[in-house]
């Protein structure tokens, strides 16, 4: 879920979900250590946490829900893809529905000293 995240449209069933960001991987590794860390060092999950190991059919939920909400993220960006292809507003930049009909003013200026830090603005 956590690469699937990565991308707003493009599909994360591809290489390049790897690659471009090594602190992605990273802490993809650091998450998954800390988790098996959790839950079976013995003394750490049953007292601090007042927690069990999990078993075959909680690994087997575990993935099968994983499962599901990759799936569920990749369908919404391929719909969102689709939309966007028809000319839709996908990024939600059309002024609100609800409002006066004047779309507020966004300022996406770099703060000062920002260059140092060898950043971009973002376009609209």
């Amino acid at each position: 879920v956590m690469l699937s995240a990565r991308f707003a449209y493009n599909s994360s069933i591809h290489p390049r979900v790897f690659q471009g960001n090594p602190a992605a991987v990273f802490s993809i590794v650091i998450v998954a250590v800390l988790q098996v860390f959790l839950s079976y060092v013995p003394g750490l999950n049953s007292f601090v946490f007042s927690m069990r190991g999990m078993d075959g059919f909680g690994w087997g939920l575990t993935f099968a829900s994983m499962v599901i909400v990759f799936i569920a993220m990749e369908s919404e960006k391929a719909i969102r893809r689709h939309l966007k292809a028809q000319g839709a507003d996908t990024d939600d930049r059309e002024t609100p529905f609800f409002t006066d009909g004047k779309a507020p003013e966004v300022d996406m200026k770099m703060p000062k000293g920002a260059s140092k830090l060898n950043l971009q603005e973002l376009n609209h």
